[in-house]
């Protein structure tokens, strides 16, 4: 993992760029993806960047760059946290491309710009290439351009790309329009072509680009890109990107620590949704990092002082995980001894009694918590959370604070006849509409439906390998749930 050495004073120059699109849907993905695969052809060092929570898109950067893409969330991590988690991930890189998320002014907040992209570029200092979806537009295209520059506070709408256009003479009209009215450059444009259309947006496009599956897609979008966008003028905006000052790290302070513990990360197909950080942030606590794949049936490292299950999609392998009865077992085992365990969505679906999958089979899973998963064919949840320790657990003492983001299709069943004290909650969950307990939280394990960014709390890794340590020395005979104030919470609200 990254281990870089920030300084306070120094000033450092990021080609740097955002794509930001007018809405959702306008084509910003096809065009980043197309933008990053056309510069990395050309040999360039290309660092992508998400802006928002999302693990789908930075997976498609990965396989357009071959370097791993990250997350920028102004919400979920401070700016100055932001700003130096772009700085080190950059640091190698060429030109950093940045895809925004949603329409350029949309985050959490419709009064403000927080969690926005239009946040995101100001705190870096970027210059923003808007992408227009131009179908049935000419001359107006320059009223939406023109509307997007005056509702930025400080303007850092620098070029224009437009998309879904008829033909070039089109994008002439539309391009004469843009630069007459707005000043500034139109870059290029993308005609209408059901070839360069991404597939639909599921859980499975991870383990296809990781299989080289997509690739064709990246080709084939990065030479559309080469025929009818200016990279020479991409290029050149984003080598006009001011220098930045490194100021004091909020993540990796000081120097990292020598390895003290171990933790297994479950790592597969099934279960690859990690932000980098928080990976990273381990590390640089103490703890040497091991990975395994309880796909291809790969117990827990026997070395493992700590378990880590992250998200992904455990249902689209039901059958193959519940068949691994060796790993289960391994799973089950490292629990009941009490070592240290976070799991996320997919991890935490995985240590229930059983997961139901799409087609209405059940099969069953680890068991560690009373509780079955089924399968639903809607969104069940989505939106940023932030979440409340209740109790102390290895990751959060009673009363403390993290964000994360929650996504996901399944609907999670408390098992029949388990008691409300036999299902302790991890932490109350606030969201825009809701505010709940939530997850599992008994002795050393705590799991959730949330993706928690350890930005949002870095105390969390370190707490996280100290409680390693712990059970490493053999210190760990009084759980943490010994902590529970079960008078905190009503069984009713568990939000089952």
């Amino acid at each position: 993992m990254m281990e870089q050495t920030v300084s306070q004073t120094d000033r450092v120059l990021r080609p740097r760029l955002v794509l930001a699109g007018t809405h959702s849907g306008a084509g910003k993905t096809t065009l980043t993806l197309g933008v990053m695969a056309a510069l990395h052809r050309r040999g360039l060092r290309v660092q992508g960047y998400k802006v928002g929570p999302d693990y789908i898109d930075p997976g498609y950067h990965q396989g357009a760059t071959g370097r791993q893409s990250r997350n920028l969330d102004s919400w979920m991590m401070s700016k100055q946290t932001l700003l130096e988690v772009f700085l080190r991930s950059s640091a190698e890189a060429d030109i950093s491309i940045i895809e925004g998320v949603m329409g350029y002014f949309d985050g959490k907040d419709p009064l403000s710009d927080t969690g926005s992209t239009a946040e995101v570029s100001q705190v870096l200092q970027a210059p923003v290439v808007l992408v227009v979806d131009a179908g049935g537009m000419a001359r107006s295209a320059a009223a939406v351009v023109r509307g997007f520059q005056s509702l930025e506070a400080q303007p850092r709408i620098a070029g224009v790309i437009v998309n879904r256009v008829g033909s070039e003479g089109h994008f002439r009209l539309i391009q004469a329009a843009v630069e007459q009215e707005c000043n500034i450059p139109v870059l290029g444009y993308l005609q209408t072509d059901p070839d360069l259309k991404l597939p639909e947006r599921h859980l499975g496009l991870i383990p296809a680009v990781e299989r080289g599956e997509l690739s064709f897609l990246f080709d084939r979008v990065a030479a559309a890109v080469e025929q009818t966008v200016n990279l020479d003028g991409i290029l050149q905006l984003a080598q006009q990107a001011v220098t930045l000052r490194q100021g004091k790290p909020q993540l990796f302070l000081d120097s990292a620590s020598p390895p003290q513990v171990t933790i297994a990360v479950a790592k597969d197909v099934a279960f690859n949704f990690y932000y980098p950080e928080n990976l990273e942030l381990l590390e640089h606590a103490g703890a040497r990092l091991v990975f395994f794949s309880p796909l291809a049936g790969e117990t827990v490292p026997a070395q493992a002082d700590g378990l880590y299950l992250g998200g992904g999609f455990p249902e689209e392998f039901a059958a193959q995980l519940s068949g691994n009865s060796q790993v289960l077992a391994s799973v089950r085992e490292c629990i009941q001894r009490g070592m240290p365990t976070f799991a996320e969505c997919g991890g935490y679906m995985f240590l229930t009694r059983s997961i139901t999958n799409h087609q209405g089979d059940t099969y069953p899973m680890v068991g560690v918590i009373p509780a079955h998963v089924v399968m639903e064919s809607r969104l069940m949840a989505l939106g940023y959370r932030e979440v409340v320790a209740v109790h102390d657990t290895p990751l959060l003492r009673t009363g403390e604070v993290a964000r994360g983001h929650e996504f996901h299709y399944s609907r999670l069943e408390v098992a029949e006849g388990v008691a409300t004290s036999q299902y302790p909650p991890a932490y109350r969950m606030k969201s825009l509409r809701q505010d709940k307990l939530d997850g599992y939280g008994r002795d050393n394990l705590v799991a959730g439906y949330a993706h928690l960014h350890f930005a949002s709390h870095p105390e969390m890794a370190r707490r996280f390998v100290a409680a390693c340590q712990a059970f490493q020395q053999g210190h760990h005979e009084e759980p943490l749930s010994g902590n529970i104030k079960w008078d905190n919470f009503n069984g009713e609200d568990m939000g089952k």
